[in-house]
């Protein structure tokens, strides 16, 4: 390796001709070309990031290490690598033969460099960055100049020939320009537009002043950062990613070279060009036309093993990626010695604890590293909060399509859950929502009776709550104390409540928590009331609950609620009942297929404001149904009339019950206010 870094250094330096070092470079590879070609990799990583080589030079070796690897994983680079058919095409000679810049037959056609200006408008000033696909530059919008803009550069990705070279090259631009405008984001770098000059294509996005993180570790002195200043980096690559994967995508080719330190401080994660939707929405016509990942561009010392192994993309494979990240911030070393993942699983490479890392933040961390995706870190929500040292780790349940009540700021299409270590989930009913006057009582004691008091029993209590039309009513007996918690029927009444309770033998103390509903709620509170009740009576593990402070929320407004699960594997249905008489299906639905948990699992529905409120305004229910298996063996319309729903529900949960046992099914409610915003 040393000679190979030294021959860049040396020609960086002018102690070499062009032809000269592209010579010395071609014998040292004809000399051993598996590990010159790994050095070649290392070599043009370390250095590159440093001291820039020429586009064109940068471009010619690259060809060589692409040549000589073809399509098997290359080791230790922080390229993408695209990987194509392997050939035995002999290695390209060098320019010291062809005459770089020749045009005679097997040429290469010249890239747009330095001095440049695309469609008269571009002027490229300054080159910034490298990637297998492409190269970044500075460029100055002559445009914005005329018009007297205080900031007329930005950046601009040009396609490298070799990727242009593809043919569905301008399909990747368009698609990476379309997906990177969705994700508007602190954290993620502001696309503009893509567009052509000739056979050159090109991205342009806003302009960064900074360096890649890939220059901070790669810097020879560089030997880790202390815990609180390399969190801070990970947290902002983290809100980045996590913010993209609640929009269904999997960035793919997360690394160092990929996150920019702004001189402001800020994080900006670049370049999600091969990201793939990893759950397609239906409505995307374009959805099965293209996969960017079929170019098989991704970077070997980052990648998943999943990812080498061309297995669907996953969040994941990112957060494999931004747990390697993490440890070389925290270290200054890569976690597997940048050996791809494939090949350190089976060296058994185990990575060393690094000496300003706590016991709950390096398993935390050794999770994430994990070679297996089902044992790694399912969010990265749950990987930043479990770095900080918290157990409780909700992860983000995200909902996907809009419901009559509910506008959905962004299609989101994809389920993914956190583990609750030693939790069986919250008990009790949510305390966000305070019932209307009346209906919450504090105990009371009756009137001392003479003689003895005779004995209460829930025995005696259950045959009296199940006469109670539209009620779901769940007691509790300790000595002559009743407590009584649920939904109960307007029409009915708290006070009819109360007199009926206190006539049963043996109650001296009442203590009622009660939700009254409208006449329209019924159907549901009856359809669900036996599994509501046994849940709470057995604990109430399985629990929904809302963020909005007294379940008010106005117009505008997200709604976001969390979830708990039982302590038994469980598939999760999320409904919300709108007052039209509709009832949405936000979690499973057709753009939110995924709704399988584990069990005592925590989830957040809607926390980044996927959903808000809209009209119809007033009291409306969102239901939790916990399953054994799944509730449908296929997916509902998104949006379809209640009481179609709920006789189908009804017949499917006794099918299950008479099955699985009716204390595997669990349900609970939430109910909320929503106003006109004024």
């Amino acid at each position: 390796m040393a000679s190979i870094a030294n021959a860049i250094q040396s020609y960086q330096s002018g102690g070499l001709t062009h032809n000269q070092f592209l010579a010395q470079v071609d014998r040292q590879l004809a000399a051993d070309q598996v590990n010159c070609a790994r050095q070649l990799e290392q070599a043009l990583s370390d250095e590159q990031t440093r001291m820039m080589l020429p586009p064109e030079v940068y471009a010619e070796l690259q060809r060589r290490v692409e040549y000589l690897t073809g399509s098997q994983p290359g080791y230790g680079g922080e390229e993408t690598r695209v990987q194509t058919e392997r050939s035995d095409r002999p290695l390209p000679q060098s320019t010291a033969s062809t005459g770089w810049g020749s045009q005679g037959q097997g040429a290469p056609e010249r890239m747009k460099g330095i001095g440049d200006t695309l469609n008269g408008r571009f002027v490229l000033e300054e080159c910034i960055g490298f990637g297998g696909m492409g190269t970044v530059y500075k460029a100055l919008d002559l445009r914005k100049l005329e018009a007297s803009d205080r900031k007329p550069y930005i950046a601009i990705k040009v396609l490298n020939v070799q990727f242009r070279g593809h043919p569905k090259s301008l399909i990747t631009l368009q698609r990476e320009a379309r997906k990177a405008q969705q994700l508007a984001h602190p954290n993620i770098v502001m696309v503009y537009d893509f567009d052509r000059d000739g056979s050159t294509v090109y991205l342009t996005m806003e302009y960064l002043s900074g360096k890649a993180l890939s220059q901070m570790l790669r810097a020879k002195d560089f030997t880790g950062l202390p815990y609180a200043e390399a969190m801070r980096i990970v947290n902002g690559m983290g809100k980045a990613l996590a913010y993209a994967h609640e929009r269904g995508f999997v960035h793919c080719d997360f690394k160092p070279a990929n996150v920019i330190l702004t001189d402001k401080g800020e994080v900006k994660v670049i370049d999600f060009g091969i990201a793939r939707v990893f759950r397609k929405p239906e409505e995307d016509s374009e959805a099965t036309v293209f996969d960017p990942g079929s170019l098989g561009g991704l970077t070997p010392a980052y990648a998943s093993p999943e990812m080498l192994e061309h297995r669907d993309p996953d969040p994941r494979d990112d957060i494999y990626a931004l747990a390697c990240i993490t440890y070389e911030l925290l270290t200054g070393r890569h976690p597997f010695d940048r050996f791809p993942a494939l090949h350190a699983r089976g060296a058994g490479m185990k990575p060393q604890r690094p000496d300003n890392l706590g016991h709950k933040q390096w398993r935390a961390l050794k999770a994430a590293l994990s070679f297996d995706r089902e044992t790694r870190t399912p969010s990265v929500e749950r990987f930043l909060q479990e770095m900080e040292g918290h157990s409780r780790t909700p992860a983000y349940l995200v909902p996907a399509g809009a419901g009559m009540a509910l506008a959905a700021l962004l299609a989101v299409s994809f389920v993914y859950w956190s583990r609750t270590p030693g939790s069986s989930g919250a008990s009790g009913t949510p305390d966000e929502f305070v019932p209307a006057e009346g209906a919450r009582h504090e105990p009371q004691e009756q009137p001392a009776q003479q003689g003895k008091v005779p004995a209460l029993t829930l025995a005696a209590v259950m045959p009296v709550l199940t006469r109670l039309p539209c009620s779901a009513l769940a007691p509790t007996v300790q000595g002559n104390t009743l407590r009584v918690e649920g939904y109960l029927s307007r029409d009915v009444g708290v006070p009819r409540l109360k007199e009926t309770l206190n006539a049963i033998p043996g109650v001296q103390t009442l203590d009622l928590d009660v939700h009254p509903v409208s006449s329209e709620k019924c159907g549901v509170i009856q359809a669900y009331a036996p599994y509501w009740v046994h849940n709470r009576q057995s604990g109430g593990h399985a629990t929904i609950r809302t963020k909005a402070a007294r379940a008010a929320l106005i117009e505008g407004d997200p709604l976001v609620v969390d979830i708990t699960t039982p302590d038994y594997q469980s598939y999760v249905n999320i409904d919300y009942y709108v007052l039209d008489g509709s009832v949405v299906h936000m979690v499973p639905g057709p753009r939110a297929r995924a709704n399988q948990a584990p069990p005592n699992y925590a989830a957040t529905i809607g926390n980044l404001g996927n959903w808000v409120i809209a009209k119809p305004f007033g009291n409306e229910l969102i239901a939790l149904l916990v399953t054994p298996v799944p509730l449908f063996d296929s997916l509902r319309p998104e949006i379809e009339p209640r009481a179609d729903y709920l006789r189908a529900v009804q017949a499917r949960l006794q099918q299950i019950a008479a099955k699985h046992g009716q204390d595997k099914i669990a349900a609970d409610f939430v109910q909320i206010t929503t106003r006109e915003k004024r």
